[in-house]
């Protein structure tokens, strides 16, 4: 266990409540966030004494601070709850940008500092946004202003990369990384060899995409059968967090939760964590042989991509449909939901003019012009 985790991470129970998929009036419009429903989570996760809120510039096309202050900042004591924010390192044009962006988040916020600052996806394909562009510099300085009280970064690249960027940045304190049973082994993730990076530099490990973005929640009942007979009364959610914060090293588990229902859910599992065991770890590997069986594309939906499609194909839902028709196998009843997203009208994923622009923002390096291709041929043939 980190040396440090005391010291960076007291008294914080460890579900952070993630801002990248609040409830939203309008699925196709990330600014229509629903304030009351969402003020009622924040109550529900601060009365059960759940503090941690990490959100992002780009978040909700912008929006994801700027209801934080009006949900929280503006309501409760700021001793009270911890805020994790990030720099957008894959907008940046020039060393000006940073300052300007970090002031904007502090207004927008509403607070003098953040309690946790990220180098938003520090990945080979940014190198130039934190070496020419010195993003590691600035936040270190920021640091000795008193407006960060914790410097981090957020990576979704290859154990040999962040081997590099550790040893060359001893100034990092925690790391923010993609951990889920389903990425544990995958050949692209690599989620198990990152994490151990982490832990050869005895760093404190938030996960992201715990449930990858639903996929661990809504699985096949094979899955579902499998789990249960083990424990009948054991939420599906349960064993995924069960997995991760098993891990030694492991701190703190987000979760975008969309409802009242999952953030219940979700404190409820915390609040009732159970160690996994070989039986357990035996059970997941079956499971996981059988969710990998119906998932073809691994989108999370982060929503990172959709504000780089000049079409505005709401690449996220064509996916979500797609690997629902697969999991399912029952081509028609999905076609249907299909029909009716694209009359309302939206655009097709017919219409992608294959810019590849998506590609460089997609932290899982989906080739979505390809992958959308395939669900035109799905539905539309």
């Amino acid at each position: 266990m980190c040396v440090n985790i005391q010291d960076i991470f007291k008294d914080i129970k460890p579900l952070g409540f993630g801002l990248m998929r609040l409830p939203v009036d309008d699925e196709d419009d990330l600014k229509t966030i629903n304030i009351d429903k969402f003020t009622e989570m924040i109550d529900t996760f601060m009365d059960h004494g759940f503090n941690y809120f990490d959100t992002a510039y780009i978040y909700h096309k912008g929006c994801s601070e700027k209801v934080l202050k009006k949900t929280l900042v503006d309501r409760y004591p700021r001793n009270s709850y911890k805020i994790a924010d990030k720099m957008p390192i894959f907008d940046l044009e020039c060393e000006e940008d940073m300052q300007r962006i970090f002031d904007e988040q502090l207004q927008k916020v509403g607070v003098d500092y953040f309690d946790y600052y990220l180098l938003h996806n520090v990945s080979t394909k940014h190198m130039k946004k934190f070496t020419e562009i010195d993003s590691f510099n600035f936040i270190k300085e920021m640091k000795k202003q008193g407006k960060i009280k914790h410097i981090g970064i957020s990576s979704h690249d290859t154990p040999e990369f962040l081997d590099k960027i550790l040893k060359a940045h001893p100034e990092i304190e925690f790391i923010q990384l993609q951990l889920n049973y389903l990425d544990w082994q995958d050949a692209n993730i690599q989620a198990k060899a990152c994490y151990d990076i982490a832990c050869k530099y005895d760093l404190p490990v938030i996960v992201m995409e715990p449930l990858k973005g639903g996929s661990l929640v809504n699985i096949p009942q094979k899955g579902v059968e499998l789990f249960k007979e083990y424990d009948a009364d054991k939420s599906i959610t349960s064993w995924a967090f069960d997995f991760n914060y098993s891990l030694d090293n492991v701190v703190m588990m987000l979760s975008g939760m969309r409802n009242l229902d999952e953030v219940n859910e979700n404190m409820h599992t915390i609040d009732n964590f159970t160690p996994m065991n070989t039986e357990k770890y035996k059970i997941i590997d079956k499971v996981r042989d059988i969710i990998l069986k119906t998932i073809e594309i691994p989108c999370t939906m982060c929503g990172y991509c959709l504000d780089h499609c000049p079409v505005g194909i709401n690449i996220a839902k064509y996916f979500s449909l797609y690997n629902t028709q697969k999991l399912l196998n029952h081509k028609h009843s999905i076609a249907m939901y299909y029909r009716n997203y694209i009359s309302q009208p939206n655009v097709k994923p017919s219409e992608c003019i294959r810019c590849m622009k998506c590609i460089d923002y997609c932290p899982q390096n989906i080739d979505i012009p390809s992958y959308l291709i395939k669900v035109t041929n799905t539905f539309e043939s």
